[in-house]
């Protein structure tokens, strides 16, 4: 894999941190700021808000850009609304910088993506999407233990003034192994670009990625509460057993991108599947340490084992002009997926069957995207089979 991929995942692994490091914190802030469990848990709903709000925003500001300076430009927003984050005095300036953080993460695993798929041959697209994603995994594996301990130790706002530190270094490592011919400023109109959103298919794909992603999140958001309040893990024990959900993300990532290179419709299919079945079982082993840490790991590996393929899914049906659009929406349907999770499980909780139910709420999501993919599908093949009898009929 050449060595600017790698610098790609150094990005995702800055924005990554800063999305999901906050759900370690959720008790602590929550107690600083005076708020709920559930209102803190909005602080993830707003950051993925904000993702879905920037990347339509940020990708039309950027069109007319060379994909490098696109890249590079994000990370300093992304840099600012963390130093934005840890000099908040209370929830709603939080909640803004959240958001103005999360401006840079839709455009910058959009363009990503198709600078990722640009570096390497066909038959590898799917795993450079995926390594590039394991900067995702490897915030969840090191950086959200870490900052979960730091913010126990020394407060929550010491986790985003070191977060900030992080995306300077990022900055500095994308300017360093970024080549300048990164994406060529773009020729043709805005319009163009921006016509693949009305492409059936695309939309479709988009729907899928919020459902599929949704069922994760709806469980993840709530990890910490989930684990001291109903498996009886002390608050030390949080970071160690998130350790254990990284493993998994890592493996089902890499997983992910080389049965989609292979296959993709099965490979998204099928681990939608696996993430349903997973999420249902789950209900029976909230009780149980061993069995809930096992879980967790499935989860873990199972819910990013759809990331390659529903990213590289909705690049197939943007073939062509507006693909950064079509790729920069779908990181977006990735965040209002997990807005949509977080806000699900918040009503379990606060309206619902309670913390407990959270799982098996879950599990409904992906079987809800696996049905609207296999509408995709049947949609795209009736075409097909109207043109095959025309021309049975014509000889």
């Amino acid at each position: 894999m050449p060595i600017a991929l790698y610098a790609l995942t150094a990005g995702a692994f800055g924005i990554g941190l800063t999305e999901f490091v906050i759900m370690g914190l959720l008790l602590e802030v929550g107690q600083d700021l005076g708020v709920s469990i559930s209102a803190a848990g909005l602080l993830i709903s707003g950051y993925a808000l904000g993702v879905v709000l920037g990347a339509p925003l940020l990708t039309a500001l950027t069109a007319r850009w060379s994909q490098r300076r696109t890249l590079l430009g994000l990370m300093v927003i992304f840099t600012l609304g963390n130093l934005a984050c840890a000099l908040a005095p209370d929830y709603t300036t939080l909640m803004a910088a959240r958001v103005l953080t999360a401006f840079a993460h839709g455009t910058f695993f959009g363009v990503g993506s198709v600078v990722a798929t640009s570096l390497v041959p066909a038959e590898r697209r799917a795993s450079a999407i995926a390594l590039m994603f394991t900067g995702l995994t490897l915030a969840t594996i090191l950086g959200v233990p870490l900052g979960t301990w730091l913010g126990q130790l020394y407060g929550w706002r010491a986790t985003f003034w070191a977060v900030s530190g992080i995306g300077l270094a990022t900055l500095a490592i994308l300017a360093l192994y970024l080549p300048r011919d990164s994406g060529s400023e773009q020729t043709g109109s805005l319009r163009d670009d921006f016509r693949v959103l009305k492409r059936p298919p695309v939309l479709l794909g988009l729907l899928t990625t919020v459902l599929g992603f949704g069922g994760v999140f709806t469980v993840f958001s709530y990890i910490s509460p989930l684990l001291t309040r109903l498996a009886g893990f002390s608050d030390s024990a949080v970071s160690p057993v998130l350790l254990v959900f990284g493993g998994g993300l890592m493996l089902g990532n890499l997983l992910g991108g080389k049965l989609a290179d292979r296959k993709l419709v099965p490979a998204l299919l099928g681990s939608m599947a696996a993430l349903a079945l997973v999420l249902g079982l789950m209900t029976f082993a909230l009780e149980n340490r061993v069995a809930v840490v096992v879980f967790i790991a499935l989860v873990g590996a199972a819910g990013f084992a759809t990331v390659p393929p529903l990213q590289m899914w909705v690049l197939e049906k943007a073939q062509g002009a507006g693909q950064s659009v079509a790729a920069s929406f779908n990181i977006a349907a990735f965040n209002l997926g997990n807005a949509l999770g977080a806000w699900i499980g918040g009503m379990t909780i606060d309206h619902g069957p309670g913390l407990a139910a959270l799982p098996w709420v879950a599990a409904a999501l992906p079987v809800a995207a696996i049905a609207v993919a296999l509408l995709c599908l049947r949609l795209e093949r009736a075409p097909r089979s109207a043109g095959e009898t025309a021309g049975q009929a014509v000889a």
